[in-house]
């Protein structure tokens, strides 16, 4: 059976050798980079199963890998942050990162928020809903993961398909922060809130006429999000 292989992008030789060390104990293979165009270069050729991404690097920072990374895969990308650094962290996740942990961490944490994205690239049951939706100017194929608005294509991370097909499946109900952050994240993240804001600010800016004054997906403010659209 084919090991499950990782990309370590990071200039800190000793960081990279020591993660190397763990993941390769843990059961993975390792791939390793020194900056974000080595990363872009190994991404595209070794096709890795996810991606751990620092920021700051010289060359090319992590930020702009991730935002070039996005323009032709879907890998699962976990960034790393300094100590502080929300901007970072928001950003990433804007870009379409898939979870952050700051530095220093536990190495004990990062494999256990590996094992949480793992489980989310496993075959889910699909949501008992229509292959094909019309939601305002809205359309979601569901089988063959498009999303038209007004007519024109948007690309959705497999995270995003996941959220939205949480959210649509149950339209017309409340679903509460700690709710869509279990169903979608894991149970590990359930008290994430911050991760689950910019997911749906990202998923917003896609679908939304106005990301500002959303109409498809409205927040209950304190408690969660609702889509209350009439299913078409």
């Amino acid at each position: 059976m084919k090991r499950f292989r990782i990309l370590i992008v990071d200039d800190e030789v000793r960081i990279t050798n020591f993660l190397s060390s763990k993941l390769k104990a843990s059961g993975y293979e390792v791939l390793t980079a020194s900056n974000g165009l080595e990363g872009l270069e190994q991404a595209q050729a070794q096709e890795p199963d996810m991606i751990i991404l620092d920021v700051l690097m010289p060359k090319m920072n992590g930020l702009e890998m991730l935002k070039e990374l996005r323009s032709f895969s879907s890998v699962p990308v976990v960034i790393l942050t300094a100590k502080g650094a929300d901007a970072d962290r928001i950003k990433g996740l804007q870009l379409g990162a898939d979870d952050y942990l700051p530095k220093p961490f536990n190495p004990d944490e990062l494999v256990a928020r590996i094992e949480a994205v793992k489980r989310r690239l496993q075959p889910r049951e699909k949501p008992k809903i229509s292959e094909v939706l019309n939601l305002e100017h809205v359309t979601i194929d569901f089988k063959k993961h498009h999303v038209l608005v007004r007519g024109e294509e948007q690309y959705l991370t497999r995270l995003e398909w996941l959220l939205l097909g949480q959210l649509i499946s149950n339209a017309g109900r409340l679903m509460f922060y700690e709710e869509l952050l279990t169903r979608v994240w894991g149970p590990e993240y359930r008290n994430d809130v911050q991760i689950l804001r910019t997911s749906i600010s990202r998923l917003r800016s896609k679908l939304e006429d106005d990301p500002d004054d959303p109409k498809l997906i409205r927040t209950i403010p304190k408690t969660g999000y609702i889509i209350d659209q009439p299913l078409a």
